[in-house]
């Protein structure tokens, strides 16, 4: 072909080239030019003409791929939006129902008030009641018998009808979740019940997994429902409809160490309605509901499933629309009264099974349409296997089943610290661990605690205790749990305050759709101060899960869980998992005769804070104070050796006591409530010289340089200085001077731990260029020599970001150098004017 002669083509042709390569988008050049010979009618094109055809056709396949996107997000919204229009008809049936027992209500009142005017008798209200009972017999469910399936089919028909009645009806008052916004990519529409028996949940969602599949993994409770600990299917029986029948039994784990588990004992009936919806409704088999007796148990509390259930509607374009009804009563009388928040609050049931059940399934469905990749090149079914793990290790050592193998040791006179050994071989069956117990004897002990903490987020201690682990962690500890993953084990440590320092460094593994649960591994950087510490100078690991770190998740449940591993990771890896879990309680109001604090185990010695601001920053009024309550669970697991039983749980006790004595200092330091009590100064600064020379130091070389007034007079006494810099409005912080390091921070006063979210020991371990963003390092950099010629500089308004990773914005910021008594250069100081958190 004359490649200098240019043919124009007609469109005829350009059709025919469009068909050749509809059948193959991106040929190769070798295709590219046996196509075009195939094609008599293109013998005449021009390269060049071609060339431009195909930029075109990359151009119009991008299109198809953003018109394909835009059509699922439209089919998405208009699965939503069908969503949203039953909802408002369910709202609409249920605001015209209380209308009605509204006037039905104030019409019996006016006729009782009326019977009473004209007839107050106490035979004529006996007969009255007596008719009236005659009229509207009790109804009563009859005993079906266990071996007739019709009895039991009778039972899963009322289950179904009342399961209807929940998720698109008005059986049950529903109450909008705060935070849960409908949307196309939202987790979906969650309410609790208000005003009905037992707690309830409910909430509705649109996943793009077909309702076949979505009927599988609800029913794979254990997957998903962390507290599970197991399900059983005792029978199955087929209905006539094409349905099955299946007799549930399952035990749950209790949230902490106070409480007995709860276990059910259900009827579960699968079937499908006959608009295609797959229906999988459960409620509990008891003397009145009828059907055959459950299994005896003496540990577990027997709980009350009410009619509950799953309705798995197909959506048109592909995907299901699920309605999610969770009701349940866990007996609440059975538990502590301080405790009973658990157990009768709709939003932590909500949280731990209706939404938990909502983001696995959509979880699940990003991952199979491969919209989620994970780094380190593993499996998102083997990441989630390790988050289960962990989380049933966990709950396995707070629980402590007999069954399981644990038995509680004796206390040393103190009854803070629960003590359990579990010397079963089959409790790490196939583990490195179980060859251990066969040739040393020995087994696992678990220290446990639970305490009441007052007016701390959970959250944001959870945070806190995952960033700052030299705070609380004692490295010797640490040691000697990642060298019983070997063969032969260190000896047992001395546990003590601090112990030895280590730097962690959070590598992440995998994230939740909402960012709610995050699974990470922990290098400790390890540290051999002298000969004798060389052994334990090695780096470690440790696989961690953290979860409920939001603040304004309602009701949800958060945990710090961890456990050693070697540097291997191998799938099958055992985990002795130890760790934190924080529960929130209810708000309650106390009144003037009321007690504000209740006492747990250790709450008696560590209530923390008493100050009368909520954990929404709202003061409390004359009638009442208002507190935010939680409840902490310790539990710390540790292999031993037969030999030194005794010496393990002595170092376990021990080692649980700092720990809670960290735990109360950091909840003391970051609780917002203390900002109101305006008698809480430096706790450890008072007496210091260091500190009151520091408090002079800053004051007088701010003046200096600055021609201003930090603090008052310096003639005033140094505990005034002190006071003076330790209430100032503004954020001022010191960071050391040291050639070819970046600047630490070493002091800095209440508005600047504030502002960093951290404490004065957990300060050191913050480096200036860590809280600046990159516009601020410029900033500074370029401000730099002139601070240190004139001996300050004004910098300009900005972001930072406290240690807990959340943005806080500042008016204007100073820096000045701080001057010694000799004028020589002591450090840097800084001061952050009208900061707040974005």
């Amino acid at each position: 072909m004359d490649s200098n002669k240019y043919v124009r083509y007609t469109p005829e042709q350009v059709e025919a080239l469009e068909r050749v390569y509809a059948e193959c988008p991106k040929p190769s050049s070798l295709r590219r030019h046996q196509l075009i010979r195939e094609c008599h009618i293109l013998s005449n094109i021009e390269p060049k003409q071609i060339k431009v055809w195909f930029q075109n056709r990359r151009c119009r396949e991008k299109q198809r791929k953003e018109s394909c996107h835009l059509t699922t997000v439209n089919k998405k919204l208009s699965a939503m939006n069908k969503l949203l229009m039953e909802e408002n008809d369910r709202l609409q049936k249920q605001v015209s129902h209380l209308v009605y027992e509204n006037g039905y209500m104030k019409q019996k009142i006016q006729m009782q008030a009326s019977a009473t005017t004209t007839d107050n008798s106490c035979e004529s209200v006996v007969m009255s009641g007596q008719n009236q009972q005659q009229q509207n017999p009790t109804p009563r469910h009859s005993q079906r018998d266990a071996n007739n399936p019709a009895g039991l089919l009778a039972i899963a028909e009322e289950t179904l009808a009342e399961f209807l009645s929940k998720a698109t009806g008005t059986a049950v008052d529903w109450v909008q979740m705060i935070g849960m916004k409908p949307g196309p990519d939202s987790i979906g529409i969650v309410a609790v019940s208000r005003n009905c028996s037992g707690v309830a949940a409910r909430a509705c969602g649109l996943v793009s997994l077909e309702p076949t599949k979505v009927a599988e993994i609800l029913k794979d409770r254990l997957s998903w429902y962390r507290e599970c600990r197991c399900l059983e299917t005792l029978n199955v029986l087929p209905t006539g409809n094409g349905g099955t029948i299946e007799l549930m039994y399952m035990q749950t784990y209790a949230p902490t160490i106070l409480a007995a588990a709860r276990d059910f004992w259900t009827l579960r009936y699968t079937t499908t309605m006959e608009d295609g919806s797959l229906v999988i409704c459960e409620r509990s088999l008891s003397a009145s509901t009828g059907g055959p007796a459950g299994p005896p148990t003496s540990t577990f509390v027997r709980a009350e499933m009410l009619p509950s259930g799953y309705l798995i509607r197909p959506c048109e374009g592909g995907g299901s629309i699920i309605n999610i009804v969770d009701h349940v009563d866990l007996d609440v009388l059975s538990v502590p009264e301080v405790l009973r928040p658990l157990y009768e609050s709709s939003k932590i049931l909500a949280q731990k099974m209706t939404i938990s059940a909502l983001r696995h399934i959509r979880q699940i469905a990003q991952e199979s349409s491969g919209e989620i990749q994970y780094s380190g090149g593993r499996q998102p079914a083997v990441l989630r296997t390790f988050s289960q793990r962990l989380c049933r290790g966990f709950n396995d050592a707070v629980n402590g089943f007999a069954d399981d193998g644990w038995s509680l040791l004796g206390s040393d006179g103190v009854e803070d610290v629960t003590i359990a050994i579990n010397s079963s071989p089959n409790k790490f069956h196939g583990s490195q661990y179980q060859s251990m117990f066969h040739t040393l004897g020995g087994g696992i002990l678990c220290a446990k605690a639970s305490m009441l903490l007052q007016n701390v987020p959970p959250a944001l201690l959870v945070r806190f205790l995952r960033e700052h682990r030299s705070e609380w962690a004692d490295y010797g500890v640490d040691a000697y749990s990642a060298a019983c993953l070997k063969a032969s084990p260190y000896a047992v440590p001395c546990a003590r305050n601090g112990g030895f320092p280590s730097s962690q460094v959070i590598l992440p593994l995998a994230q939740t759709l909402e960012h709610e649960e995050s699974l990470e591994v922990v290098r400790l950087e390890g540290h051999a101060f002298s000969p004798e510490d060389l052994a334990m100078s090695r780096d470690m690991y440790l696989l961690q899960l953290c979860s409920g770190v939001d603040e304004n998740a309602v009701g949800s449940c958060a945990q710090l869980v961890f456990a050693p591993i070697d540097e291997s990771f191998a799938d099958d890896a055992p985990l002795l998992a130890s760790g934190f879990r924080l529960i929130p309680l209810d708000p309650k109001s106390d009144g003037p005769g009321g007690s504000t604090t209740r006492t747990l185990d250790l709450a008696s010695s560590l209530e923390v804070g008493c100050g009368t601001r909520s954990a929404s920053g709202k003061t409390a009024d004359a009638n009442g104070s208002y507190n935010l309550r939680s409840v902490l669970t310790i539990a710390f697991q540790f292999s031993f050796e037969s030999h030194l039983q005794d010496n393990v749980a002595a170092m376990a006790r021990q080692y649980l006591r700092s720990v809670v004595g960290s735990v109360q200092r950091v909840a003391m330091a970051i609780s917002p409530s203390r900002l109101s009590n305006s008698q809480l100064g430096p706790r450890s600064l008072p007496g210091s010289p260091e500190a009151l020379t520091l408090a002079r130091w800053i004051s007088r070389s701010y003046r200096v340089h600055t021609g201003g007034e930090l603090l008052k007079a310096d003639g005033q006494s140094g505990d005034v200085l002190l006071k003076q810099l330790w209430n100032h409005p503004d954020a001022i912080m010191c960071c050391s001077l040291r050639m070819n390091a970046s600047p630490v921070f070493t002091f800095a006063n209440q508005a600047g731990l504030d502002m960093l979210e951290t404490t004065l020991v957990a300060l050191q371990d913050i480096m200036l260029d860590k809280i600046l963003d990159e516009a601020g390092r410029k900033i500074l950099c370029s401000e730099f020599s002139k601070i240190m010629q004139q001996g300050y500089a004004y910098l300009p308004s900005g972001i930072c970001v406290s240690s807990m990773g959340r943005p806080v914005s500042y008016d204007q910021a100073i820096a000045w150098k701080v001057l010694n008594d000799d004028d020589g250069n002591h450090c840097l100081a800084f001061s952050f004017v009208n900061w707040s958190f974005v």
